[in-house]
């Protein structure tokens, strides 16, 4: 979800800003995603390199992450027939007691929502290296070899499924460390819109797109 700070800067308002009007089309598209009955979706919304922001911005997006799981929970699944169940994946130990312990619960309580509803994914303190790291380090502990297959079970995103396309916005043409495991054979979709400015028309566009495009995998 890239752009929040241009967007900012074209309509010459805070950069806090940006990252609000970003937070509010999360939320738009999360609930098209869901009315779409696609089964899972996953957003990248805070990397590892983050961190490295300067600390009043890192402070008001830590504010701003409270503000949208709480939106999570009350206009993705209030009113709604489909439901949404939320999972977090990323170092959550870099967050603050608070804000792990709020993460907890609303995954517990959307948990009683089976995969025949939407699950949404983000990705917080996340990086695709930093992920494989954790799963080496967890496999050597355990001392047996590894495949393929098993070496999945060590990582974050154990129980997500691969990707069937990633849709980057902002006009960037990279995946800035995301996903670096499960995205060998993912559809790249790069589009010049600012996150802000992504709308389910254009994710529309870009389903289309998809449904046309052959994937080989390699074969």
């Amino acid at each position: 979800m890239d752009g929040n700070r241009r967007w900012a800067k074209e309509h010459d308002v805070h950069t806090y800003e940006g990252h609000k009007k970003g937070a509010n089309t999360f939320i738009d598209i999360a609930k098209a995603i869901r009315d779409k009955q696609i089964p899972h979706a996953v957003f990248f919304a805070f990397s590892t390199e983050n961190w490295g922001r300067e600390e009043a911005e890192v402070s008001y997006l830590m504010d701003l992450f409270h503000t949208v799981l709480d939106d999570v929970e009350t206009q993705l699944n209030d009113g709604s027939k489909r439901k949404v169940r939320l999972r977090i994946v990323g170092r959550r130990e870099d967050f603050s007691t608070e804000l792990q312990e709020r993460i907890t619960a609303l995954e517990a309580k959307s948990a009683q929502f089976s995969e025949a509803h939407t699950t949404i994914w983000i990705a917080l303190s996340y990086g695709g290296r930093a992920e494989i790291i954790a799963g080496v380090n967890q496999a050597i502990a355990a001392g047996e070899p590894v495949t393929e297959e098993t070496f999945n079970q060590y990582l974050w995103t154990a129980q997500m499924p691969e990707p069937d396309m990633i849709i980057r916005t902002s006009g960037e043409q990279r995946i800035s460390n995301f996903l670096t495991w499960k995205s060998v054979y993912s559809e790249f979709f790069f589009t010049k819109s600012l996150w802000p400015d992504f709308t389910g028309t254009e994710l529309d566009a870009i389903l289309l797109d998809y449904q046309n495009r052959q994937r080989r995998k390699g074969k």
